[in-house]
C-alpha cells in the first residue's frame, strides 16, 4: 500500500520574528535546519519514488535535509507555486502583533483563523485549497494509485488544505489542526487512498 508522508519545513526566520511570511522567500533559521536534519533522522528507513515541494526556499532547503539524512539526495523534486503557502497580501512582512494593534485582534483572528475570508490582497484558506487540490488529484494521486510511496515538503496553510481533503475534515476541523514545524505526518493509504491511519512521528 501506498506511503504518503507531509513535512512543514522547519522554523523560518520570520515564524521566529511572529511576521507574516507567506510568499515571501525567507530562509530557515539555526533551529529550523535543526528541525530538517531531526526529520530526516526520523525517517530512516523509508524510501520514496517521488518528491514534491513549494518553489520557496524554506521548503525546499527542508527537503534536501531530508532526503540527505534518508540517503536520497539524488531524487527529483517536483516544485510547483501551487504547493506554495498561503498568500497573506498586505499582511506579509508584517510583525502579528502590530497587525492586531492596528486592526484589532478579533479580525487578525478571522484573517487567520476563518476558513473563507482573506486578508487584504491575500488568500483565504479555501482559496490555498482550491489551487493545491487540483494540482495533488492531477499530480499526486496518480501515482499514489499506482502504488509509489511520495514525500510532500511544504507550508503550514497548504498541507492543512491536503490534509482537509484526505481527511474529510469540515472547515471548522482543519482550523483546529495544528501542524508542527519539521514534523513528517505519515499516511498509511488503501488501494483507493482512504487513510487508513495518520500520525505525527
Amino acid at each position: 500500500m501506498p506511503k504518503l508522508v507531509c513535512v512543514r519545513h522547519g522554523q523560518s526566520e520570520w515564524n521566529l520574528q511572529n511576521k507574516f511570511t507567506g510568499w515571501v522567500d525567507v530562509d530557515l533559521t539555526e533551529k529550523g535546519e535543526k528541525e530538517a536534519i531531526n526529520a530526516g533522522e526520523k525517517l530512516k528507513g523509508y524510501h520514496f519514488d517521488f518528491a514534491f515541494s513549494s518553489l520557496l526556499k524554506r521548503a525546499n532547503r527542508t527537503m534536501d535535509f531530508i532526503l540527505k539524512g534518508i540517503g536520497q539526495s539524488d531524487l527529483h523534486v517536483e516544485r510547483d507555486q501551487n504547493l506554495n503557502e498561503r498568500m497573506y497580501g498586505e499582511l506579509q512582512g508584517k510583525n502579528k502583533a502590530e497587525v492586531s494593534a492596528e486592526f484589532g485582534e478579533e479580525q487578525v483572528h478571522i484573517w487567520r483563523r476563518s476558513y473563507d475570508i482573506p486578508p487584504p490582497g491575500g488568500e483565504s484558506l479555501k482559496d490555498t485549497r482550491e489551487r493545491v487540490i487540483p494540482y495533488y488529484t492531477e499530480h499526486i494521486e496518480p501515482l499514489l494509485k499506482s502504488g509509489k510511496d511520495i514525500i510532500i515538503v511544504a507550508h503550514g496553510n497548504s498541507l492543512r488544505a491536503l490534509v482537509m481533503h484526505l481527511e474529510h475534515l469540515s472547515p471548522e476541523e482543519i482550523l483546529k489542526k495544528e501542524i508542527p514545524t519539521g514534523t513528517p505526518y505519515i499516511y498509511d493509504l488503501d488501494g483507493d487512498l482512504k487513510v487508513n491511519s495518520a500520525e505525527f512521528i
